[in-house]
């Protein structure tokens, strides 16, 4: 005879002990605990045709159970014979003497120790159906001592009263509904790898986790897919040209847009003309900053649409976002002053949730600097060349001692590094690594031809070059 001890908790972990090699194990709950460890001695039994002793405590208490090769389980009671077994057939009809105790069945011999709801699955009630009158619980059944006295019995648990008879507990006590707990939860679900070799495997049906970096990129989508509460505006500037601001400006409104569901301005800022509407694609018009400024009154008027802004800005149907191009009239002598920069303003700030303004090159102008002071996040690009890396540099020292609003954006910037030529990733690192102490964030973006010259399309670069992207403006996002 082999014995197993099984110690089950509420939670539905177990340690299970058979003849001395410990396992320990989990179910969903305790009552998947105990069928299993039951289903799991009946088997063992089977397989060595013999009978397993299986010890169950849990907290309900201690219950002893023999399970015989032949399926039968019975009450374990060391050196005496089973108290209730169950046969393979059932038996013929008991003679009981008229002064003999009433017969018990087998289900009424069942001690209170067993678990009620697993009683029918540990023991088979099989003697025949007999009207029984329960005796006393402070008492035991007596025995007679004729021949024909049948198995012993023990003393039962208390009756149970007639359904009708049975009084209600008193209800819980009463409370306010507003403090009543939502029956809705949240469960947090990771969604199955998508890339690589988990995502193929994924997409056989063999579900796996994603890398920490298919992760990394998650929280970044995550970051650029946000809406504010309010419009906010983000001004690229360096003061020396030819640092990669235009396509700063491009690569960061196109991600905000594709994962945000659009609303993105980009607003070339320059005080006369800027370069942003030649490296992006221009609309069925030729509007500039001027047609906007000169019905700036409608625009903001009451009686004006989301539509009517399509007259002057030029939509970029691949990368989702609007442009606001500069006067390209070499003719003409409009310089946009500090109030033109107010009238732009508040009108991309009524049609618009996120404002990417593409700044001049004098940190003097009036205009460069009221942007200055419309801004809720400054971003300073440098390409691998020392003198665009100095200008970032100096811009970032001009800002500290121009205004408290200015100082703060230049401690928040985020400097965005971009390698001019192929295989400069050590010269970008360097200069990255020479402006964190000074800024909140620092991001490398890889040598990509597509940002070199001509018209910008997002999805025409590199995946590196847009995973560095996506991450550049979650580093500008975590800023708002």
């Amino acid at each position: 005879m082999r014995t197993v001890s099984a110690q089950l908790e509420t939670d539905g972990s177990a340690v299970i002990d058979t003849d001395g090699n410990v396992e320990n194990v989990r179910f969903p709950d305790l009552n998947a605990a105990r069928k299993a460890v039951m289903s799991t001695v009946e088997s063992l039994s089977s397989q060595h045709g013999e009978e397993h002793v299986l010890h169950i405590t849990d907290p309900s208490g201690t219950h002893s159970l023999t399970i015989h090769p032949d399926g039968r389980k019975s009450l374990h009671t060391p050196g005496a014979a089973p108290l209730i077994e169950t046969v393979p057939s059932t038996p013929a009809p008991i003679s009981v003497p008229s002064t003999a105790a009433p017969v018990a069945t087998a289900a009424d011999s069942v001690p209170a120790l067993l678990p009620v709801p697993d009683v029918s699955a540990l023991v088979e009630p099989t003697l025949a159906p007999t009207a029984v009158t329960a005796p006393e619980p402070s008492l035991p059944v007596s025995v007679p001592e004729s021949p024909a006295a049948v198995t012993p019995t023990f003393a039962s648990t208390a009756p149970v009263a007639p359904a009708q008879e049975v009084q209600s507990a008193p209800g819980a006590t009463r409370r306010e509904l507003r403090d009543a707990a939502s029956f809705l939860t949240s469960p947090t679900v990771v969604q199955p790898a998508t890339r690589g070799l988990r995502g193929a495997l994924s997409r056989m049906g063999i579900r796996m986790a994603p890398s920490d970096e298919e992760q990394a990129e998650r929280a970044d989508i995550a970051m650029v897919s946000r809406h504010w509460a309010g419009p906010r505006t983000t001004m690229v500037t360096n003061r020396k040209g030819g640092s990669n601001k235009t396509p700063t400006v491009v690569n960061l409104a196109a991600v905000f847009a594709r994962y945000g569901g659009g609303g993105v301005l980009a607003y070339d800022g320059n005080e006369t003309m800027g370069t942003l509407g030649w490296r992006t694609e221009q609309g069925g018009h030729h509007s500039s900053v001027l047609d906007l400024l000169a019905n700036t009154d409608s625009l903001l008027s009451t009686d004006a649409v989301s539509g009517h802004m399509a007259k002057y800005v030029h939509h970029q149907p691949a990368d989702k976002f609007d442009v606001l191009r500069s006067d390209e009239d070499n003719a003409g002598d409009h310089v946009i002053t500090a109030e033109d920069v107010d009238a732009v303003h508040r009108v991309a700030a009524k049609y618009y949730r996120l404002i990417l303004m593409d700044s001049g090159n004098s940190d003097r102008a009036e205009n460069w600097r009221r942007m200055i002071d419309h801004t809720n996040q400054l971003v300073v690009p440098a390409i691998t060349m020392e003198d665009r890396a100095e200008a970032a540099l100096l811009t970032l020292r001009t800002l500290e001692t121009r205004s408290e609003h200015a100082a703060k954006l230049a401690a928040n910037a985020v400097v965005i590094v971009s390698e001019w030529q192929p295989g400069e990733s050590s010269i970008s690192a360097r200069i990255a690594d020479g402006f964190r102490p000074y800024v909140r964030e620092v991001v490398t973006v890889p040598f990509d031809p597509a940002l070199k010259s001509g018209r910008i399309v997002h999805a025409a670069l590199a995946p590196a070059t847009r995973r560095a992207w996506l991450g550049a403006a979650a580093a500008v996002a975590r800023g708002f």
